[in-house]
């Protein structure tokens, strides 16, 4: 069985893949991760109400958090005695980078355009929810063009509740309308509608640039609550980056 690790900024998700299914799947918070300890711990209990670490013969990992590379390394030769393989663009991809200069590109997204290369041929447009908020254009021919990265939802929401005395924390949901009757449901319609406009607004800019018939695929955390508000997303995929995993895997291993 494959163990797939997605390491962000704000959480670590993790799949293990039996074959091409995704057998379980969880996530915690980066910040549980400071410490080879921490991070053992943070595995062995999720393995401990599903697959045995014994079961665990391959280990992939997208890393966008340099110091934690070696701690995870470290981990999955511990607890599943397996020498995990890191995502980078050097590796056998299906994508053609275009980017100018390749090796900035992250390991998250290099993973969500080989899933998207497979599961949705043809031009896309990447969204993923994360820590920011990136687009990523990738063509019918598997070249990847580029993208936008924006400013992410909880980021943006903390910082407006941060720097505004009199603001404070809010659920990331939608309220029943545009027009907030209360100081929560304002804050609520700017944030969810505000981005959702923000998104519907990039892709169109994108489509005109160079992919107009493109298909809108969104992942991340809030991916299914933007989608709902969005008019040019198509398709969710919450685990669009752990499927890449298994696809690069297959790839090169």
């Amino acid at each position: 069985m494959l163990l797939a690790i997605d390491i962000g900024n704000s959480q670590v998700s993790g799949g293990v893949f039996r074959g091409e299914e995704l057998a379980a799947n969880w996530c915690y918070p980066t910040g549980n991760c400071a410490t080879l300890e921490a991070c053992m711990a943070g595995l062995e209990e999720t393995f401990s109400t599903g697959v045995k670490p014994g079961e665990i013969d391959g280990c992939i990992i997208a890393c966008v958090v340099p110091r934690l590379s070696n701690i995870f390394r470290e981990v999955c030769l511990r607890l599943f005695g397996v020498e995990p393989v890191f995502v980078d663009v050097g590796m056998k991809t299906g994508i053609i980078v275009k980017y100018e200069k390749p090796e900035e590109l992250g390991a998250d997204r290099i993973a969500n355009a080989a899933a998207c290369r497979k599961l949705y041929p043809g031009d896309a447009i990447i969204v993923d929810f994360g820590t920011a908020t990136t687009f990523c254009v990738l063509t019918g021919r598997g070249e990847y063009e580029g993208g936008v990265i924006a400013p992410g939802i909880k980021i943006s929401a903390d910082a407006l509740v941060e720097k505004a005395a009199m603001l404070v924390d809010v659920d990331l949901r939608p309220p029943a309308g545009t027009i907030g009757r209360n100081t929560r449901e304002s804050m609520q319609s700017g944030i969810m509608y505000g981005f959702a406009e923000l998104v519907d607004g990039i892709v169109a800019r994108l489509k005109k640039e160079i992919v107009p018939e493109a298909r809108v695929v969104a992942t991340g955390g809030l991916a299914e609550i933007i989608s709902s508000l969005s008019r040019t997303i198509t398709a969710t995929e919450p685990f669009l980056a752990l499927k890449g995993l298994q696809i690069l895997y297959r790839m090169n291993c």
